[in-house]
Formats: structure tokens, C-alpha cells, sequence
């Protein structure tokens, strides 16, 4: 790897250690020029081979990580879902396509894991998203998502199902 200070081709690696959950690979290197010995961090992720996305008109193209990650931030706009929850669900829904182990996926599915996604996140974010996804054309439709949303347990009341008993 080039030094990024220098651009000396040869650096050594220091230190490997996991990073955001075992997700990468954070490596401390150092410059072997003489003249320059800087340190640096890098951080190696897997790059998945994912399948195409089939548009509602038929047509196809590339999965992008960006669009999906865009998506759920315009979503989550203004909310109290910081961007590790929002990278967490751009890899969730990614392994899920990729679990499918098709060659395509429709668009379609890729936005119902997002409003699985976004209903575990954040109640008001779920409902932007679904008014946009399912094209809510009147205030009933409105109504019928969020009384969907009050005969479930509440974003809240699901993060409190996983702490035990006295653990705060």
C-alpha cells in the first residue's frame, strides 16, 4: 500500500483489530521510508457480488448501497436514529439479499426490507418512508399505517423486550 503522506509504495502493518462489530478490518500501518515513518489507519470491508435490481417498469440495474443508505436517511431525517442504526440496517437488508441467493431482486422487495427496517428504527420514519413507498393517496391510508403501527409494540416497548431484568 502507498504511503499517503509521502507516497512511498512499501508500509508495513502495525496493528489489526476488528472494527464496527467485526463488520471491518481497521489495520494501523506505518511508512518504511526513512524520510518519512508516518502512521495511519485503514479499514478493509468485504464487497458483496449483489444481484441485479429489477425496477418496476422491467428494467434493471446495478444494486447501489448509496441509493439504499440515502433512502433511509431522508427517512430518518430530523429523528433520533443516529448513522451506526442506519448502518446496521444497510447491511442487515444487504445480507438478506444476499441470502436470497438470486440473480435479481425487484425493487419492490428491497423496499419492504427497508419498512421492516425503518418500523424497528423509528415509528415516524417508518411512516414517512411508507407514505412515499406505498404512494398513500388520501388521509385514511395514513390512519390504516398508523393504526397498524399502535396494534404492535411500539418502537420503545421493543427495545425494552431485549434488556433483562435490572440492567439499565
Amino acid at each position: 500500500m502507498y504511503c499517503p503522506f509521502c507516497g512511498h509504495e512499501d508500509t508495513r502493518v502495525v496493528d489489526s483489530r476488528l472494527a464496527d462489530e467485526g463488520d471491518k478490518v481497521r489495520r494501523r500501518r506505518e511508512c518504511l521510508s526513512p524520510m518519512c515513518k508516518e502512521r495511519f489507519s485503514t479499514y478493509e470491508t468485504a464487497v458483496f457480488n449483489m444481484p441485479l435490481v429489477k425496477k418496476s417498469r422491467g428494467e434493471k440495474q446495478s444494486f447501489n448501497e448509496h441509493k439504499l443508505r440515502a433512502g433511509l436517511m431522508r427517512a430518518t431525517q430530523k429523528r433520533p436514529v443516529d448513522a451506526k442504526a442506519i448502518d446496521g440496517a444497510v447491511l442487515r437488508i444487504q445480507k438478506r439479499i444476499l441470502n436470497s441467493e438470486k440473480s435479481e431482486v425487484s425493487s419492490s422487495q428491497i423496499g419492504e426490507y427497508v419498512m421492516e427496517e425503518l418500523r424497528t428504527l423509528d415509528d415516524v420514519a417508518y411512516i414517512r418512508f411508507a407514505s412515499v413507498y406505498r404512494d398513500f393517496n388520501d388521509i385514511g391510508e395514513f390512519i390504516e399505517a398508523i393504526e397498524g403501527l399502535e396494534n404492535s409494540p411500539s418502537t420503545e416497548s421493543r427495545k425494552r423486550q431485549f434488556k433483562l431484568p435490572g440492567a439499565d
